[in-house]
């Protein structure tokens, strides 16, 4: 047997019982989509920030998109990890509801501040945005202010979308067209075909696209240049305004029936949507808060015009009704 110094030992036992004490901490798992969870994304100081007064170790789980994580908590059932599934949006959330496999959150949420009122049960909202085609006036100084005026343009100019049954912002387009022209989308579809560059799985594949001048146009956030502006100091990037309207983005958090960390779950959805959360979001998520931070708020935030309508549709006709919708949009493309 090798002979330990009393030094060594104890040197030793105060490793073990470190372990052993980080090992008894509760752990929180979030499933999430990767931009989140990345380095660069809100996760890590939000991980930093709630472990520093929960006593317990955060876990974020990324997946390719808040898409896929719902579909993964679909799969995985009341077996699955997941604590809370973070990243599900409005355009999503009714889908979600009707799995049965989300929590009341029992939560007062005041101070709100969203495109609309907010009355929900079990989903809590952690940044929000519209839906908008950016522009960059270097190459496009006037853009087209509605969807019948894009139509209108030359063909030569071109767009880039995303598919919405893998992005949400492809679904929240789909919605947009749909609660700004309710019958005629078809048309609407069929006019922008020609203008359509392609049509990826994700956001940044296409915002990739844009900035590389390959698309005059690309469906993103009336956000994104928030973005540019703080990060490039680059101020020709701007989110084109339509008359008909804008379709939000609000993404929100759930917690799962199957967690044993019922509470623990509870304490971070209200952490997430406290200013104290909330200062986070909008310089790693490229989203507003969801409450007042007053001059908290990156000034890169501050001037980003906005749109003077906010459309919406009932959650039941999205559930009862997107995939024909969806049906309808892809053979208008074809």
């Amino acid at each position: 047997m090798v002979k330990l110094s009393s030094i060594a030992l104890a040197v030793l036992v105060a490793g073990l019982s470190g372990t052993a004490l980080a090992q008894d901490k509760p752990v929180l798992t979030i499933y999430t989509y990767d931009g989140f969870a990345s380095e660069w994304g809100p996760g890590v100081p939000l991980k930093q920030g709630f472990e520093s007064q929960c006593d317990c170790i955060v876990n974020f789980v990324g997946a390719d998109s808040s898409i896929g994580t719902l579909r993964r908590v679909q799969l995985e059932g009341e077996s699955t990890e997941a604590d809370i599934l973070l990243g599900l949006d409005t355009a999503i959330a009714g889908e979600a509801r009707a799995t049965g496999l989300f929590a009341e959150h029992g939560l007062e949420l005041p101070g709100l501040v969203l495109p609309e009122p907010w009355n929900d049960a079990q989903f809590v909202p952690f940044d929000y945005s519209h839906f908008a085609f950016m522009h960059d006036i270097d190459t496009m100084p006037v853009p087209p202010a509605s969807f019948e005026e894009l139509i209108a343009l030359p063909d030569s100019v071109k767009i880039a979308i995303q598919d919405p049954r893998s992005a949400t912002p492809g679904l929240g387009l789909l919605l947009w067209v749909k609660a700004a022209y309710g019958e005629r989308a078809p048309e609407i579809w069929a006019g922008l075909k020609p203008k359509i560059l392609t049509m990826t799985r994700e956001w940044s594949e296409s915002y990739a696209l844009f900035l590389d001048g390959e698309a005059d146009m690309v469906l993103s956030y009336t956000t994104s240049p928030a973005y540019h502006i703080y990060d490039e100091d680059d101020h020709t990037i701007k989110a084109a305004l339509f008359r008909e309207g804008h379709f939000p983005q609000i993404e929100v958090a759930g917690i799962l029936k199957s967690s044993d960390q019922q509470e623990l779950a509870r304490d971070f959805l209200a952490y997430l949507a406290s200013p104290e959360g909330q200062q986070y979001i909008p310089t790693t998520n490229w989203m507003f808060p969801v409450v007042d931070l007053g001059d908290k708020l990156d000034p890169a935030f501050a001037g980003l015009p906005q749109p003077d309508k906010t459309l919406t549709l009932p959650e039941a006709d999205i559930i009862a009704h997107s995939a024909e919708w969806i049906d309808e949009m892809l053979a208008a493309l074809q």
